[in-house]
């Protein structure tokens, strides 16, 4: 069966510029999965590759959506028998002048760039064989959150042990954030660099825990900052292009057979950015 990598909110931005990249890089024995959650723009992005004489599949993914997420995990069963490459790139920002309070722009944030990416991984990274790689897309604004933070909640951070140790801190920032000002009780005031400080947390602990399977060898888990990049989410204000904020995450999920060292870190511009 054909190897495959599979990209999450990758019909624009970073995640297609992710698949392009690694539809360039990659053989013919490889599959690439270029996925959304809404079908026709999924397929449209895939058209305009294809226009570049470049062949990704799609398929449908939301990762707000287990039915969703059971469809993809079920297809890359069938049709794979497994997955090697994850790259998790869906995610959302709120504009700063966004009139949402802060208590809706955290649960909507971290719901999709934490939990949604959490329920994939867990459907997914199951399905990752030896040699596999997979690259949680954070942003430079987790490592900022993490500075703002006071030391008690620093401490929690550092403490973290388990998926479901940033699961809780996840939900009581949620919960500190509808009650309206996470600055006082020593939270950042950014929801969106909170998400991404969880998504690096979380995937410094799936590092840890991949090593103690030993069913499956030499799978790297990875987190990284793509830079700031001209996309929707940036309102095309990025100081560079979606291919050169491909880069480091493609780097990463290409990273050759026993590699080690970036393992379990954070990574921006093909160096560690942030190991906490």
């Amino acid at each position: 069966m054909a190897r495959a990598a599979l990209v999450t909110g990758s019909n624009k931005g970073i995640g297609f510029g992710i698949v392009r990249s690694l539809c360039k890089k990659l053989d013919s024995d490889w599959t690439v999965y270029l996925t959304s959650m809404i079908e026709e723009e999924g397929r449209e992005a895939v058209a305009k590759l294809n226009q570049e004489g470049l062949k990704p599949a799609f398929h449908q993914l939301d990762i707000l959506d287990q039915a969703s997420i059971d469809g993809m995990r079920t297809h890359l069963q069938k049709e794979h028998g497994g997955l090697d490459i994850l790259i998790n790139n869906a995610g959302i920002a709120f504009k700063e002048n966004a009139t949402e309070s802060i208590g809706v722009q955290a649960k909507a944030t971290i719901g999709t760039n934490f939990f949604g990416t959490l329920a994939n991984c867990r459907a997914l990274i199951p399905l990752i064989r030896s040699h596999g790689r997979v690259v949680n897309v954070a942003s430079r604004r987790g490592k900022y959150a993490f500075e703002a933070m006071s030391s008690e909640v620093q401490g929690r951070f550092l403490a973290a042990k388990t998926e479901q140790d940033v699961e809780q801190l996840m939900k009581d920032y949620i919960e500190i954030a509808e009650g309206g000002d996470p600055a006082s009780k020593g939270w950042p005031a950014s929801t969106y660099g909170t998400s991404k400080m969880g998504l690096i947390a979380l995937s410094k602990i799936q590092a840890a825990d991949i090593l103690k399977d030993k069913t499956r060898e030499d799978i790297l888990i990875m987190a990284c900052c793509p830079g700031y990049v001209r996309t929707d989410m940036s309102s095309h204000t990025g100081e560079i292009s979606i291919d050169e904020g491909a880069d480091t995450p493609v780097y990463l999920a290409l990273q050759p057979k026993g590699s080690r060292e970036t393992h379990g870190k954070m990574y921006r511009e093909r160096v560690v950015y942030f190991d906490f």
